[in-house]
């Protein structure tokens, strides 16, 4: 994890995966109440950032505050923040579960640090974990869930050449638009799914099954 930085924003609370567990990211950034999440899960953020509207700010650690009236939102900054400092893998934790507006805007900071460089941002909550990356995160191997659905989505205006391999709907060569949800509701077929394409920016989503349901 020595490439990779954890932002830890206010989403609702979920712990973090066992690879984080196991060995700490090399930056940790947390967003406005996103610092209380982290101390619980035993982290001490090397910078916490935001307005503080939701929690007042820490005073164990660096603090960069910002007026409530911005353009970025806090989760927004903390990614800035990352990208400034040179990271091209960045973990979002806690990034669902909240309101349906800072999901989306969660999913476009991932999109937005694409585009500026990243190589992919990978997003997690409590039953939904979303990655989104570029060509040159490909191949990207997807071990198998039975617990999740696996869906995918166009993030820039299309997405293009496309291949699945290891899925229910597998396909070569394809393409995926933003205006159009083709690539909902898929499943492994193998013990991991691969998935590469040659252009645009990719969102894949893992979301945890109801009971009785099934692909």
């Amino acid at each position: 994890m020595d490439r990779c930085c954890l932002i830890v924003t206010g989403g609702e609370f979920c712990g973090m995966p066992e690879e984080l567990k196991e060995e700490r990211p090399a930056y940790v950034i947390a967003c406005d109440i996103g610092w209380r999440y982290a101390e619980r899960l035993g982290l001490k953020p090397d910078l916490a950032v935001g307005d503080f509207d939701s929690a007042p700010a820490p005073e164990a650690v660096p603090v960069k505050r910002v007026p409530s009236r911005k353009d970025d939102t806090d989760t927004m900054l903390a990614v800035k923040e990352a990208l400034a400092a040179g990271f091209r893998e960045i973990v979002i934790l806690c990034a669902f579960g909240g309101r349906l507006d800072h999901t989306l805007a969660n999913l476009q900071g991932g999109a937005y640090a694409v585009s500026r460089g990243a190589a992919w941002v990978r997003l997690i909550g409590a039953d939904t974990e979303a990655l989104v990356a570029g060509p040159e995160a490909c191949p990207l191997i997807l071990p198998r869930r039975e617990d999740l659905s696996l869906s995918l989505f166009a993030l820039s205006d299309r997405v293009e050449g496309l291949t699945l391999k290891g899925t229910k709907y597998d396909g070569e060569g394809l393409f995926l638009e933003s205006r159009f949800p083709l690539g909902v509701s898929n499943h492994w077929t193998a013990p991991a799914a691969e998935i590469s394409f040659r252009g645009g920016i990719l969102l894949i989503m893992q979301s945890q099954l109801k009971e009785g349901e099934h692909i």
